[in-house]
Order: C-alpha cells, then structure tokens, then sequence
C-alpha cells in the first residue's frame, strides 16, 4: 500500500470485531515500525502500554465512559511518555554515533531540557503525536483499522496502569478489524484556509 493511499484510507473507526486477534508477529512488526517515528534528540521517549488484560481492559473502559473501542480492538494502546528520558542514561541514544557527535550533543541536550518542565512535556506530546500517525499508518498499511482517542478520565487510566510519576499520557489508539465504516468526511476546510504562506 503507498502511503498515500494509507493516509486516505486512514480514519477513526469506533466499532471493532471483539473475536479477532492480532498474532504476535503481527504486533512485533506494529511496533517495529512506530519505532522509527522521529523524536528530538532521539530520544524515544515514548512508551507504549499494550493493555491485554480482559478485565482491566473492562476498567479502562469504564475510565473512557463506555466506549466499545477500547474492549473490542484487537490492541488498545496507551502512548506515554517519559518525562525525563532525555537525562536517563542519554548517551545510550547516541551510542553508534562518531565520539565528536557525542561530545557536541550530549551537553545540548541537558541544556535544552533541565529545568525546563513545560518544554519537557512539550516534547513528550509531540513525540506520541507523530509515534500514533505512524502506528496508525503502520496498522492501515497492514489491513488493520484504528481509532485515536483523548476521550477518557487521564487520572483514572494513570492509576490503573501505575503511571510512574515521571510520565505523561498522551493518548490511546485503538487497532483491529472495524466493522462498520467510518461516517462521511463531515468537513474538510479548504487548503487555502489552512495553508498560508509566510506570515498571518
């Protein structure tokens, strides 16, 4: 599939088949992909919580006022982040990288981060955004439908996943069979009023 077509074909599907099971490669081959979406510094500061429990799947639920989504997908993923990834062992980013590049970069990223709480969580949603189009691609690229979702209590979810206090969730995608379409594109603005060119 061109990602093209995969980014047409992508849209926010509520109703799953319950009964289909994704195989383990299939997974592996999931997150194999999203990890190649882009993170500054590189530092991956996502972390993905695959929820497989049956019943705390049925609490999170409960978390996210009664969607179906989030029991009947095949995988319900909780992104987050972690906060402070950028000062937890940093150089392990960077390992492969010539020993000049280390020592240039290694010092920026303390820099650019330490003391900084809003830049921190900043970056921490814009690494999960641009890692959930890419699993969402992935899944559409695989014959798979999929659901982005910010529409549950973050507290509640934070508690039954044991949230370390450290990080930050962004939000849920939802991958499976759908079963029923999704609605008509219900407005699309025209390029012209979402792209403009040099200034306001």
């Amino acid at each position: 599939m061109k990602v093209s077509q995969a980014i047409e074909n992508r849209r926010a599907i509520k109703a799953f088949d319950a009964d289909h099971r994704m195989s383990e490669a299939e997974i592996t081959q999931l997150f194999g992909l999203t990890k190649l979406a882009p993170t500054a510094f590189n530092i991956q500061n996502w972390r993905f919580v695959v929820l497989q429990d049956p019943q705390l799947r049925q609490q999170v639920r409960a978390a996210a006022w009664g969607q179906s989504q989030v029991t009947d997908a095949s995988l319900l993923v909780v992104l987050t982040a972690d906060l402070k990834a950028w000062e937890k062992q940093p150089q392990r980013y960077f390992r492969h990288a010539a020993p000049a590049v280390q020592d240039y970069i290694l010092p920026m990223l303390d820099g650019y981060y330490r003391g900084k709480d809003q830049v921190q969580r900043d970056e921490a949603m814009r690494s999960c955004g641009m890692a959930a189009q890419t699993l969402m691609l992935a899944a559409q690229e695989m014959g798979y439908d999929s659901c982005p979702m910010d529409g549950f209590d973050f507290e509640a979810v934070a508690q039954l996943i044991n949230l370390p206090s450290d990080h930050a969730i962004a939000m849920f995608v939802a991958i499976g069979k759908g079963t029923q379409p999704a609605h008509p594109r219900s407005g699309p603005l025209a390029l012209s009023e979402i792209v403009l060119t040099d200034r306001f």
